[in-house]
């Protein structure tokens, strides 16, 4: 899958490609995107910093960081390499691997292993040291399934409290492992987006 185009063109085309790391297949069905230095609610919109380093290798590297000092969440880079635009993953379905996922995520139902994107990092055993990992490398491929993916859904991204009017988050219709909406509670009704606080991803 080509993942040069821009990030509005690839975060739809995402949805139903299965994404295997280390031992864990999961079919996305959520994810997220961010324009770089063209969005104010990306970790790359200030431009290069040594830990958004990884946001502006080229298209098809995985970009991780860590969210509220707990999870490792994950990202796709994608468009011309330098833009910083990625995709963050945001669910998926486990359709390999479910042992070892069922074992990073004890008790919890299958539905629901990979639904938000700290859970989904955590499934797929994350750490800050997959961060530059490249597609094609041993254990990091994604592949395109045969038959239909679904109907694709897009509303406001999760959790930004800036440009959060921009309906950015993809998602398959249906399907349970998607994760619920949820605005930031730093968002004011009357408050401009280019002067909230940024907690977004990519």
């Amino acid at each position: 899958m080509d993942l040069s185009f821009d990030v509005m063109t690839v975060a739809p085309a995402l949805l139903g490609v299965h994404l295997q790391l280390d031992g864990v297949t999961l079919r996305l069905t959520e994810v997220e995107a961010y324009a770089g230095a063209d969005d104010p609610a990306a970790h790359a919109f200030r431009g290069w910093r040594p830990h958004t380093r990884h946001l502006f290798e080229p298209p098809g590297t995985l970009y991780c960081y860590r969210s509220y000092g707990i999870h490792i969440c994950a990202n796709l880079v994608c468009g011309p390499a330098g833009s910083g635009a990625a995709v963050l993953l945001r669910a998926g379905h486990v359709v390999d691997g479910l042992e070892l996922a069922r074992r990073r995520r004890p008790g919890v139902p299958d539905a629901r292993l990979a639904r938000g994107p700290g859970c989904l990092g955590q499934v797929l055993g994350l750490t800050l040291a997959d961060s530059g990992r490249r597609l094609g490398e041993p254990g990091l491929a994604l592949s395109v399934p045969d038959g239909a993916r679904g109907t694709v859904a897009r509303g406001p991204r999760v959790g930004v409290s800036v440009a959060a009017r921009r309906p950015w988050r993809f998602w398959l219709e249906g399907e349970p492992s998607v994760s619920a909406y949820r605005a930031s509670p730093r968002l004011r009704p009357d408050e401009p987006e280019m002067d909230a606080h940024r907690e977004g991803g990519g």
